[in-house]
């Protein structure tokens, strides 16, 4: 008895080691590998680990660490112009964003374009859009608006299918500055999808430290990758930058199409200078 008792006591013992060295953190990195250009050695133990993040469950929607200035229901995180500023379209906080909202969009009125009441900078933006159906004029004319990040640097929306207008006035294009790599419009009446990576630029008092530079998926394809936007986009002009705060709001264009626009979320980032 005395025996089988050792026996089992032996045993018992020798799967509480190996269970708490199997419970035990493993080594997850190394401290006498070389040094990166970061200053972090490879496989750095000490490195910070990434923080988690729980994506939306399905594609297109919001993670956890998002946003979201646009739920479908209202345009609570946005802000339009005072009446008395509408001709000027004069941004003023204190004025109402007064486009259409229903059935979980929001659509463009001729009240003036509208801008988010939070300031943004380096970022990735989603934001879905549709253009009318049928559709109505062309070129310029058919379902225009547009993304200016930081109120100042447009991403182009228009109804491009089946419809030639000047290449840098294309959707996905950094308008009046570069062409998207490929004209990825679906039909009219079908909900475009925009992901863009935007990194602000960078001022030192009145000096330009280093330009913006954008990323834009549309529709799942890539049309600019880190493209140097030139300075504030305009209609007929070259652009030239003026020094401007590190996070401004961002602008959906009202530009006399019944342009309509969901799901828009953002992510803040910190991006590393290029």
């Amino acid at each position: 008895m005395m025996k089988q008792t050792s026996s089992l006591l032996i045993a018992l013992l020798v799967a509480g080691i190996s269970h708490a060295a199997e419970n035990k953190s493993p080594a997850v990195g190394y401290s006498d590998t070389p040094k990166l250009p970061s200053g972090w050695r490879v496989h750095d133990i000490d490195r910070p680990q990434p923080i988690a993040v729980t994506p939306g469950s399905q594609v297109g929607e919001a993670p956890s660490d998002a946003i979201v200035l646009f739920n479908g229901t209202d345009l609570s995180k946005w802000a339009g112009v005072k009446q008395a500023d509408a001709k000027k379209k004069k941004y003023n906080p204190d004025g109402l964003a007064l486009w259409k909202v229903e059935k979980g969009y929001m659509e463009c009125t001729p009240f003036g374009d509208i801008y988010t009441k939070d300031d943004f900078g380096d970022c990735q933006l989603h934001i879905e859009w549709q253009s009318e159906n049928p559709p109505k004029g062309d070129s310029q004319g058919r379902g225009n608006s547009g993304i200016f990040l930081m109120g100042l640097y447009e991403i182009q929306v228009l109804d491009c299918y089946e419809n030639r207008t000047y290449a840098d006035g294309s959707a996905g294009s950094v308008y009046g500055q570069n062409p998207p790599m490929v004209n990825a419009c679906r039909k009219p009446g079908e909900w475009q999808v925009y992901d863009i990576v935007f990194q602000a630029p960078r001022f030192a008092g009145d000096k330009l430290v280093s330009p913006a530079y954008v990323t834009v998926f549309f529709n799942g394809i890539l049309v600019q990758y880190k493209t140097e936007i030139l300075g504030p986009t305009m209609n007929k002009m070259l652009p030239h930058y003026k020094p401007h705060a590190a996070k401004l709001p961002i602008k959906l264009q009202d530009h006399n199409n019944p342009t309509r626009f969901r799901n828009i979320w953002i992510r803040e980032l910190e991006l590393a200078n290029p």
